[in-house]
């Protein structure tokens, strides 16, 4: 509830209180002995908030207590003794905070333990021996990321109703017990980055594994990172359907993957990365149609790829570089649809690379470098249109570079370096807006380094050394920062002293280019606007003489573009606006759900003219809308127009609007959803302020007119108070136009002032209600406080707090989540800054938002294996 201060003392005149749960807050401060004094407590859940200082001995009193919740705060000291005095407590979770010391041996006393969770502490010690007999009830254990040492005791398999173990990132030793087998309902057994081996590293076999197949409800085995060796045995195609997630990189493995890994019918994810296997990989893989990701890097795999893979639909990532493959790339990897990221680098692959391959139009990550690969590049290259990082360096290419790379506009990282491309570099590459990093080093490319690429104003890393460039080297936007590196060994570049190349010559010439761009710039300019007012003054005069048609017909001349609809087709699509088609009601009309003739879904918006407002609205949508085109953009179909009824055929779209998502229980957008959707209306109004003739400015941006596709895909709708501004990005007018509080900049709220300026800040409000999931408008907040400053001033240590809930309650890649919130939120800061001069400009916000939706893929792809 966004409460904060201290737990008040007050609280022990509670006396009756049995349920405690203040989670997710902002107390800070130590716990007030005074709740000692609540002696009929039976659950206490403190969880997110700032607590600090020890866990205070009185809660040993608590003789009633059956579920104890503090993690994610901030307590340190020891475990107090005392705790274990509580005989009935059923779940005790202290994770993420800074407890340290060993844990008790007196941890036996809590003999009806269900759930125990210590992890991400700094825990020391060694586990008692008898841990499992004096826990028999014992459903969750997590001491994950602590300091603990030792081996894992045998007596675990005393407590045979445990379902998930978590011994992960300590620092335990010795071989993996033999007896997980016993442990029929166990779901989960991580123990990844400890120092285990098996019982004999000399016999070459995992015998623990044998008993782990007793398991049939297993569903994920993480051994990565231990010292294990040894071969994988056979017998793991003898575990049940019901296996997911098998981890066993970085184990020092040897030999073959054996043909039996086909028989695991449910694996999801398979990471074997970074150990010593040899042989071929298994085609019996390709039966493992639940599999999303391959992870078999850095071994000693020899043979082809085999083109079982391809049957492998649901496949996500396929990381196979760091190994000794040959052959070539299998063709049918198009269709593999579902694909993400490819890593087939530092391979020995020939021929040339599938232009089918181009077909992957969603793959986001592709490294084909340090192979053996011929032939050129094709135009369809553009299809991968959400491509961020390509890297095809060191093979055999030749040809030219394509130009259709410029389609490529999320591209981040482009290497072409070690080829034989030849001809220029393509001028088309000044389009990449995205990208950070360009090499097209030690290839045999001619011509001048294109002026284009000054655009690039992301651009930190370049490189064209080893090439024939010759002229002169661009000094403008990103090649101030560049070095001689950057440029050595070409044929005959020329410029700044301190790039080590020749100075270049003063072109003869230059005066009289000088005139000609003055006649050019200043006077031709001036010629057609007299030209242009002529002709103007002419139109007007001869359309004064003509007999007009009727108001209506004047205005939708300027409909021109859009297909007529008459009052009775649209009446006929809403069953004459039944009730049950409409779809909502705004300030302006209503809007309502139709089926045209041919049987197309729309929505149709229809204006309410008794109020003046109405009619300009209408106006308004149409003079932004007649022109505007871009994906992210509700599209209007068609129109009606009428001395007495006015409105619009829209686009249908079937999932509705982006509030609905946010603030109905029956419908859930986790982060990568809701990035792509805040990217979606980043690039809309990046293009209505900078990718069109005449800036416009939307005015009214919030979560009810963000739009949703059947793809999920956002498109911005309602433009009836948009404001059309004068060229460039710092055009302002001035309104009387009052947008929805909350959302409005405070120079449009209080002079009336609008710049594509307001709809940044207009966006940053919305970017932190779409991961906040609160509304500016809420009641919380009162006075000063309001939803930007209720952020600005929670972070970075009350993260937990601000951000949805629902975003946190999923526990895999939590450091993943909260860094990417930290980032998103820092982004909605710099667009909603008071001064319009200190916000961002629309172009950069999406930018950015882009690069912390890949950072975040990346992280937990990374987690992930």
């Amino acid at each position: 509830m966004g409460l904060g201060g201290t737990i008040p003392p007050h609280l022990r005149n509670l006396s009756f209180l049995v349920y405690l749960n203040i989670s997710h807050n902002h107390f800070h401060g130590h716990l007030p002995n005074e709740l000692g004094q609540l002696r009929r407590l039976r659950v206490i859940s403190l969880t997110n908030n700032e607590l600090i200082g020890s866990i205070p001995s009185w809660i040993g009193a608590l003789s009633k207590l059956r579920y104890l919740f503090l993690q994610n705060n901030s307590f340190i000291g020891p475990i107090p003794d005392s705790l274990f005095n509580l005989s009935r407590l059923q779940n005790l979770d202290i994770m993420y905070n800074m407890i340290d010391g060993s844990i008790p041996s007196r941890i036996g006393n809590l003999s009806r333990l269900m759930n125990l969770n210590f992890g991400y502490n700094n825990l020391q010690g060694h586990l008692a021996s008898t841990l499992g007999q004096s826990l028999p009830n014992l459903r969750v254990l997590i001491l994950a990321q602590n300091k603990l040492i030792g081996t894992i005791p045998n007596s675990i398999n005393n407590a045979s109703k445990l379902q998930i173990l978590e011994l992960s990132n300590n620092s335990f030793h010795g071989h993996i017990p033999n007896i997980f087998g016993n442990l029929r309902d166990l779901r989960k057994l991580h123990l990844k980055s400890n120092s285990l081996t098996t019982e004999s590293s000399s016999s070459a076999k995992w015998s623990f594994l044998s008993s782990l197949t007793s398991c049939r409800n297993l569903t994920a085995l993480n051994f990565g990172s231990n010292p294990l060796r040894g071969t994988l045995p056979p017998l793991i195609g003898n575990f049940s359907s019901s296996l997911q997630y098998f981890y066993a990189f970085e184990c020092q493995l040897k030999g073959n993957i054996p043909q039996e890994i086909g028989n695991l019918q449910g694996l999801i994810l398979l990471s074997l990365y970074s150990n010593d296997l040899s042989g071929t990989i298994p085609t019996t893989m390709g039966r493992l149609q639940q599999l999303q990701g391959i992870g078999l890097a850095d071994n000693h795999l020899q043979g082809s790829i085999p083109n079982d893979l391809c049957q492998l639909k649901r496949l996500n990532l396929l990381l196979l570089q760091g190994n000794k493959l040959s052959g070539s790339i299998p063709t049918c990897l198009a269709s593999s649809t579902s694909l993400r990221e490819l890593r087939l680098n530092s391979n020995k692959l020939t021929s040339s690379i599938p232009s089918a391959l181009w077909a992957l139009e969603y793959i986001l990550y592709v490294n084909l470098s340090s192979n053996y690969l011929t032939g050129s590049l094709t135009s369809d290259i553009q299809n991968m249109k959400v491509l961020i990082d390509l890297d095809l360096s060191r093979n055999q290419l030749s040809g030219d570079i394509p130009k259709t790379i410029a389609g490529l506009k999320d591209l981040t990282n482009l290497s072409l370096a070690g080829n034989q491309f030849q001809g220029p570099i393509p001028e088309s590459f000044g389009s990449l807006i995205s990208l950070e990093s360009l090499d097209l080093s030690s290839n045999n490319l001619s011509g001048g380094i294109p002026k284009s690429l000054v655009a690039l104003s992301h651009l930190k890393q370049f490189n064209v050394s080893h090439n024939r460039l010759e002229g002169e080297i661009p000094t403008e936007g990103p090649f101030r920062n560049f070095s001689a590196q950057s440029f050595h060994w070409n044929y005959a570049l020329c410029g700044p002293q301190r790039l080590q190349v020749p100075p270049c010559k003063e072109d003869k010439n230059k005066g009289f280019k000088k005139v000609a761009l003055l006649v050019l710039k200043y006077i031709f300019p001036s010629i057609i606007c007299v030209v242009l007012i002529a002709l103007v003054f002419i139109f007007f005069l001869r359309r004064r003489n003509r007999s007009t048609k009727g108001t209506d017909d004047e205005e939708l001349l300027s409909l021109a573009t859009w297909r007529r609809t008459s009052y009775l087709d649209l009446e006929r699509a809403t069953d004459a606006f039944n009730e049950c088609n409409l779809l909502g009601s705004g300030g302006f009309g209503s809007i309502y759900k139709g089926i045209l003739s041919d049987g197309t879904n729309v929505a149709i918006k229809i204006f309410n003219l008794q109020l003046e407002q109405a009619s300009r609205s209408f106006d308004s949508e149409c003079e932004v809308l007649r022109n505007v085109r871009h994906r992210n953009l509700i599209k209007i179909l068609s129109s009606c127009c009428n001395t007495d009824f006015k409105a619009l055929v829209l686009e249908f779209m079937p999932n509705g609007s982006l509030d609905k998502w946010l603030y109905s229980h029956n419908y859930f957008l986790d982060i990568p959803d809701r990035l792509n959707i805040m990217i979606d209306v980043a690039l809309a109004l990046e293009y209505l302020h900078h990718g069109h003739s005449t800036p416009v400015v939307h005015c009214d941006l919030k979560p009810s007119n963000i739009l949703l596709d059947e793809n999920m895909v956002a498109h911005v709708s309602d433009f009836g108070i948009s404001k059309l501004l004068g060229e460039g990005d710092d055009s302002v007018i001035q309104t009387m136009t009052i947008a929805t509080i909350g959302y409005m900049a405070p120079e449009f709220g209080s002079e009336g002032i609008v710049s594509s300026k307001c709809d940044v800040y207009s966006y940053g409000i919305l970017l932190l209600e779409t991961f906040t999931r609160k509304k500016p408008t809420d009641e919380m907040f009162t006075g000063e406080m309001n939803l930007k400053n209720w952020v600005k001033e929670s972070l970075p240590h009350g993260l937990p707090k601000i951000a949805d809930a629902n975003l946190l309650r999923e526990e895999n890649f939590f450091s993943a989540r909260m860094d990417c919130l930290l980032s998103i939120f820092h982004l909605a800061l710099d667009c909603c800054a008071e001064l319009p001069d200190q916000r961002l400009y629309m172009k950069d916000a999406a930018t950015k938002l882009k690069k912390i939706r890949d950072k975040f893929l990346e992280d937990a792809n990374t987690l992930r294996l």
